[in-house]
């Protein structure tokens, strides 16, 4: 076991153990959802765009 392991607390261990059940119980879609969340770019450029939507700037699909 590695050392920093060695070192937890029982309760930091088991939380960790939780959050390791959890991770393994996401489907796909919320795990890719997880990976934008926890991307702090990805974040700032979706809130950019639903500004702008809501704004009405956004830019036509066919003018992509």
């Amino acid at each position: 076991m590695p050392s920093i392991l060695k070192e937890m607390d029982r309760a930091d261990l088991i939380n960790i153990e939780r959050l390791a059940h959890i991770l393994k119980g996401l489907s796909a879609v919320e795990f890719e959802t997880l990976e934008i969340l926890l991307d702090e770019e990805a974040s700032k450029t979706i809130t950019q765009s639903l500004k702008e939507l809501a704004a009405g700037e956004r830019i036509p699909i066919d003018e992509w």
